[in-house]
């Protein structure tokens, strides 16, 4: 299996990005998804997750009304649209695939490589 995220960059506060991430070697539709992060010195976090359908979301409540987590089943993509960036959001971000909807990082299998996210004061 493999997870390939893109999307981040350098954005200023306020500013928007979104990340996608492409999976192969495993049936996209019958796993849920999540996105995490992790800043220097920090542990990773949960940032969002959703279902195989796409019909249930969840996110962290340091990101909930500004992260929107969404999927396209027929392209193998998972994405994480992040609105209204703050520094604190600077981390490396990472999509992983989960038999379960979790916000547990230990029940996800599979790990993408990450892609750095730098939200400018």
């Amino acid at each position: 299996v493999q997870l390939q995220a893109s999307g981040g960059g350098l954005v200023q506060a306020g500013g928007s990005l979104r990340l996608s991430c492409v999976a192969s070697g495993r049936t996209f539709n019958a796993y849920s998804m999540g996105w995490f992060r992790q800043a220097p010195g920090t542990e990773r976090e949960f940032v969002a997750a959703i279902t195989k359908s796409g019909s249930l979301t969840m996110t962290a409540g340091s990101v909930k009304g500004r992260f929107t987590i969404s999927r396209d089943n027929a392209k193998n993509t998972v994405y994480l649209q992040m609105n209204s960036l703050r520094p604190e959001d600077t981390a490396i971000y990472y999509c992983a695939t989960s038999s379960i909807w979790s916000r547990q990082d230990n029940r996800y299998d599979y790990w993408g490589q990450g892609t750095l996210v730098t939200v400018s004061s």
